[in-house]
């Protein structure tokens, strides 16, 4: 067996303190707390006037866009004071931040230096503010001008034996306009190596989704939640990932809905919540949200779910006509007899049983289902990071057929996006699997031919650069080695590269872990104002629910010295293909809406763009699912068939699942603190039931280290504290990134292609390294 040891300073063991104070986990999420919480972080990282002119514009009709997730804000009641949570505040806090990184800051500190510090530490040295470049063998970045640094990198991608060789990453934070012209460069300059961060988080959905209902995006709006009889919210913590959802929670309560919540750990956000923006709130009186938690074992969704499916049919079997929607079965829907079929040969003991939960409590969900037809699925990556996760969300899918709950108000699908944009890089086309529709749009527009064959998702671009395959890695915007699974392979991916860039507005690890030659481009943020030819500019982007609405910051840039995305990449774009393009690129860099007007010509659903979206709160894109119209290939919805697979552990294995803290927004750590989960001043700790810590041997507190096992390769992080929490047995928790080291990149998703952050199986033993 090859013995492969975590050595990337990202996973520096180091780093551990061996000091975690622990407390019983919050029972209520936000209220005062939250607020204190918010101002702490302001006023961390700047004044308290330019603090509060950034957060009167967050998340406004005629202001910017939070750079956090993708929550949508109300079409009509937003508030005008306060719309954004206390992980907005955070977001926009490290942003809006005084603290800037200059050539001074870089010449005292090299590269090593930095890279010897914590992910919290490097994220608070502040904003990265002109362009630099580390040369090969140097030890320090150094002050480079932005033509010298595009004709850096227009040089390596210009003496590439072919376009393939070249991988162009990009965020969720790229802006609608960026991405549209970053994807057209790149087809431009001939390839489609387009990985994103779709591919690790909530690609299983889109496959999912397109597959059954004609449309890789949920199906639902705002008020569509507000509305629900009932909502299930499965492998989510919005409480932390999604803090404004639990308003519209708060809301559907109000208006009469149950909630069922599915989780192997009892999140703080899912349980009461106090709204701070309201009289109870501020008075300590919480909202009730969950009216049903269903503690699964990792991975027991499925079962789950086809578990209160059968019931379900049972329950039709005995009035015939009372619980499935027959009329919107046969008018609308493919393969219900198959699954139907199916459902009889299961045993409902047998699904209890890879669920983890009771039949009691299983009873329980199905009879809230038993006759209401306005249900509302909502999920994150608790779904999605597995290798069966495209046949569960289908599954989700599936029990909302049954039901008639696609296509009607208040009914329907909710894939909750991690971030702010991600969902709007798809929609302008930033995908490895592009559609024909999309090239001969492009085609018809421009006139050139872009490539037709696929190029690298995510894991496929990490698999290219480990074996040579790629030599140049551009990254518009995200810390990409610290998202991504098997850090010492990604690190060493990235190593074995002659160039990687970084679009970037803070240092992160990404950059110190670099190839031959590296250069940071630093790109103005949301809340930056962006003035053009003297006019002020807007972005746009898409949130989680189809909303195009426009982004307009209001903070003067930290420096003179930054870009906008657009810009840099229209510049790139001229110094890379020069008079070998038949794009007007210095056109779009006179104004936005010479992009928007592009974007119409190629891009369906935005007809009319720049006049629909300076439209206060903007406008909704087309959605057939939510029309009630099904473009997959029978043409309609799409029952599927799936067997429940039950992982086998040995006696000494547990599966190991990554989540974030309260103090983290996806690779950004805030803070040390998982104030709900009761967790402070320690990273590195592995969440476990009582009854395992005692069978193993161990105690709360104990030193170890984890290992997980793979196609013959031992991966292990060292120096992780045992806590002891309420989670399933044989199942265990551990933060992000700092275990990320254990996820084989080759364990992914089927059909997706998602690394499996949510499954890996692990061993424990007492650490080596005390």
């Amino acid at each position: 067996m090859k013995q492969h040891n975590t050595t990337d300073p990202s996973q520096n063991p180091e780093h551990f303190t061996g000091h975690v104070r622990l407390s019983k986990p919050k029972t209520v999420a936000a209220g005062i707390p939250a607020v204190l919480s918010s101002a702490k972080h302001i006023l961390q990282e700047t004044d308290v006037l330019r603090g509060m002119k950034a957060l009167l514009h967050l998340n406004q009709k005629d202001g910017f866009d939070c750079p956090g997730c993708a929550w949508p804000d109300p079409d009509d009641d937003r508030s005008s004071i306060a719309e954004y949570c206390e992980n907005g505040v955070k977001a926009i806090a490290e942003e809006a931040t005084s603290k800037k990184l200059d050539a001074a800051f870089f010449a005292k500190n090299s590269v090593a230096e930095l890279a010897a510090l914590t992910d919290y530490e490097i994220g608070k040295k502040g904003r990265v503010a002109q362009p630099v470049y580390l040369a090969p063998g140097a030890t320090h970045y150094q002050p480079i001008s932005w033509e010298d640094a595009f004709g850096k990198i227009a040089q390596h991608l210009n003496t590439l034996a072919s376009p393939d060789e070249a991988i162009f990453y990009t965020s969720g934070r790229t802006s609608n306009e960026a991405a549209f012209l970053y994807q057209l460069f790149v087809r431009e300059y001939g390839t489609n190596n387009l990985p994103d961060c779709s591919n690790m988080c909530h690609e299983s959905s889109g496959v999912a989704l397109s597959d059954t209902l004609g449309i890789g995006k949920g199906s639902v709006t705002l008020d569509d939640l507000h509305k629900a009889e009932v909502i299930i919210i499965l492998g989510q913590n919005p409480g932390t990932n999604h803090p404004r959802m639990l308003t519209a929670l708060q809301k559907a309560k109000a208006n009469g809905a149950m909630i069922i919540s599915v989780n192997p750990l009892p999140e703080t956000g899912l349980l009461n919540f106090l709204n701070p923006q309201t009289v109870k709130g501020m008075l300590h009186i919480s909202t009730q949200l969950t009216d049903l938690f269903l503690q699964v074992k990792i991975n027991g969704d499925m079962a789950l779910l086809q578990a209160i499916a059968l019931l379900l049919l049972e329950e039709e079997d005995r009035h015939p006509g009372t619980v499935f929607d027959h009329g919107f079965i046969h008018n609308n829907t493919s393969g219900f007899d198959d699954y139907i079929r199916h459902l009889r040969q299961l045993q409902l003991e047998k699904l209890a049983n890879a669920s983890g939960i009771s039949l009691e409590q299983i009873r329980q969900a199905a009879s809230m289902l038993l006759h209401k037809k306005k249900i509302v699925a909502c999920w994150a990556m608790g779904l999605t990071q597995h290798k069966n996760a495209v046949d569960t969300i289908k599954e989700v899918v599936n029990l909302l057929l049954l039901k008639g709950s696609i296509g009607k108000e208040g009914a329907g699908t909710c894939p909750v996006r991690g971030h702010s944009n991600v969902q709007g890089d798809r929609t302008m086309g930033i995908y490895e699997q592009p559609s024909d529709a999309l090239l001969n749009k492009i085609q018809s527009v421009y006139g050139f031919n872009p490539p037709r064959k696929h190029g690298y998702d995510t894991v496929d671009a990490i698999r290219a650069m480990r074996d040579g395959k790629a030599s140049v890695f551009f990254a518009m915007g995200g810390n990409f080695l610290s998202a991504t699974p098997d850090t010492e392979v990604t690190a060493q991916a990235l190593r074995n590269c002659a160039l990687t860039v970084h679009v970037s507005t803070k240092l992160n690890r990404s950059h110190l872990v670099h190839g031959r030659e590296a250069i940071i481009l630093p790109t103005l943020g949301r809340s930056d104002m962006d003035v053009q030819q003297g006019q002020r500019q807007f972005v746009t982007c898409e949130n989680s629910m189809g909303v195009i609405q426009m982004s307009k910051g209001n903070l003067p840039p930290i420096s003179s010295h930054l870009l906008s995305e657009p810009v840099i990449v229209c510049r790139l774009a001229m110094a890379t293909l020069g008079e070998r393009s038949g794009v007007e690129w210095r056109h779009y860099m006179q104004h936005y809406d010479y992009i928007r007007e592009d974007i119409e010509k190629v891009i369906p659903g935005f007809n009319n763009y720049n006049t629909r979206v300076r439209h206060p709160g903007g406008f909704y894109l087309p959605n057939n699912a939510r029309e009630g119209r099904f473009n997959t290939t029978t043409g309609k919805a799409n029952f599927n068939v799936a067997n429940v697979t039950v992982q086998q552990l040995a006696a000494d294995e547990y599966m190991m699942m990554t989540i974030r803290s309260h103090d983290q927004f996806n690779t950004t750590i805030y803070g040390l603190d998982d104030r709900y989960r009761g967790i402070y001043q320690e990273r590195r700790v592995i969440l476990m039931n009582s009854r395992d810590i005692q069978s193993a041997g161990l105690k709360p507190n104990d030193v170890v280290d984890l290992i997980n096992n793979f196609e013959g390769m031992e991966r292990i992080v060292h120096k992780f504290l045992v806590v002891e929490y309420n989670i399933p047995e044989k199942c265990t928790a551990t933060y992000f990134p700092e275990a990320n080291a254990l996820v084989p990149l080759n364990s992914v998703a089927d059909k997706s292609n998602t690394p499996t952050s949510k499954l890996v199986i692990i061993k424990i033993r007492r650490s080596s390294e005390l």
